[in-house]
């Protein structure tokens, strides 16, 4: 069961981070791909710079946060 919401918040997180890159997002299984990097992204990324969110909804704004990071660096690269 924790995969399952693990996943869905991973896809959350993605879908969400596509709408603020105002980007057309990657598809289901690519968005849950960018939300659940991006949760380790932001989840080793803002202890580093002296921010920390806890709780469940702390994770998840932290997972959009990581999310946004990672598809602003792959936009870069893409261009």
């Amino acid at each position: 069961m924790d995969l399952i919401i693990f996943l869905v918040i991973g896809a959350l997180a993605g879908w969400l981070a596509g709408v603020i890159m105002k980007g057309g997002g990657f598809g289901l299984i690519g968005d849950i791909v960018v939300g659940v990097l991006g949760s380790f992204l932001g989840g080793w990324l803002l202890p580093k710079l002296g921010l920390s969110i806890g709780g469940d909804f702390g994770g998840f704004i932290t997972a959009v946060i990581g999310a946004v990071i990672l598809l602003f660096i792959v936009r870069l690269i893409k261009k």
